[in-house]
């Protein structure tokens, strides 16, 4: 779990959050683990004319963010938060305190934490590589949580009448896939074990609406995509998996938070945290009901969203050594291909729970 400091009353109520989640049983566990659900990812589908969606800049000053009325969320259309988000939990937890959801719709991990670095946002949740990225560019961020792996949320898909059989076939091929997104480190690995280079491949770095209307139209050769997109287009175009992320990438999904938000509203990030955690509750063993709840937001029918669902592993879980190691690994990759300007130290932004 990462803390910013040991001085803020952060450590102390995130500690006593974590102690309570480890003393549910382990029949409850057995069931988060057990059922799927796909990771989180971003639609860029048009998002509603409320308020609530609005994409609006907040101030950013520490006084704003210590006098606040209003708690400012980002997410992206999918995953946990957008199911917190559609069940009102939080709302109306926080409502009998006097404080207001903002919510913020982004198409992807890192749009949403360039927000973040605007000071747009206090909390939001995305990929393994946003994260990495948004160090990179100085974002005041910290790592609060994340989900266990989702290996197979994640894939590269070829139309279903390609020539290319496998990922050694996307030799000199143009790929499209959201630039510094989860997907773009799956694509790295892939290509890695295929014995190709990133530079052998053409990338097009597009959103993903784009590059599904780029890949149903024959413009681009393969595309790198997240559930629920990626079971979408299987089932809308028959569209082949090349490669998921199994064996490759850990596929995590993690709870962001600006260190300025978590220093000074503690208490309100580990209501966040709770309420996450009785949605992943909730949402575990229910992915019909997840479907229904979701299909009007994605504008994606119920038996994709039900298909998609069953994949994700749920439970809100503590940053550990294992995960500081992996997401290491992540910022050394991309720097080693030059894709990060510079070498990170990602434990400076993401400290283990004690």
């Amino acid at each position: 779990m990462l803390i910013p400091s040991r001085e803020v009353p952060f450590v102390p109520l995130l500690q006593r959050f974590w102690g309570r989640l480890k003393q549910r049983s382990l029949k409850t566990f057995a069931l988060l683990f057990a059922v799927g659900l796909s990771l989180s990812l971003a639609v860029s589908a048009c998002s509603s004319s409320s308020p609530s969606n609005s994409t609006a800049t907040a101030p950013n000053s520490s006084s704003s963010s210590q006098q606040s009325s209003v708690v400012r969320i980002g997410y992206q259309k999918y995953g946990t938060v957008n199911i917190l988000k559609a069940r009102k939990n939080l709302d109306e937890r926080l409502k009998a305190q006097g404080v207001s959801v903002q919510w913020l719709l982004f198409p992807a991990g890192p749009q949403l934490l360039e927000a973040m670095n605007a000071g747009s946002i206090d909390f939001g949740h995305s990929g393994e590589s946003p994260p990495i990225f948004a160090q990179a560019a100085g974002t005041p961020l910290i790592y609060a949580a994340n989900e266990p792996p989702n290996p197979k949320g994640e894939a590269i898909l070829v139309p279903k009448d390609s020539q290319i059989k496998d990922v050694a076939g996307l030799k000199g091929k143009t790929v499209a896939f959201n630039k510094g997104s989860n997907v773009h480190y799956l694509l790295v690995e892939a290509l890695k074990q295929a014995g190709l280079q990133y530079s052998d491949i053409k990338p097009a770095f597009l959103p993903p609406a784009d590059a599904r209307a780029a890949f149903e139209q024959g413009k681009v050769d393969a595309w790198v995509i997240w559930d629920p997109f990626y079971t979408a287009a299987k089932r809308a175009t028959g569209a082949r998996v090349l490669k998921d992320g199994e064996g490759l990438v850990a596929n995590r999904e993690f709870y962001l938070a600006t260190k300025t938000f978590a220093e000074q509203q503690p208490d309100r990030l580990k209501a966040i945290l709770e309420e996450i955690q009785k949605v992943d509750d909730w949402a575990a063993s229910r992915p019909t009901e997840v479907g229904k709840l979701l299909s009007p937001e994605l504008g994606i029918d119920v038996p994709t969203l039900e298909e998609a669902s069953k994949r994700r592993p749920y439970g809100v879980q503590p940053i550990t050594n294992e995960v500081i190691t992996y997401q290491q690994k992540v910022a050394d990759t991309f720097y080693s291909l030059n894709v990060l300007p510079k070498q990170l130290k990602v434990s400076e932004v993401a400290q283990v729970t004690k």
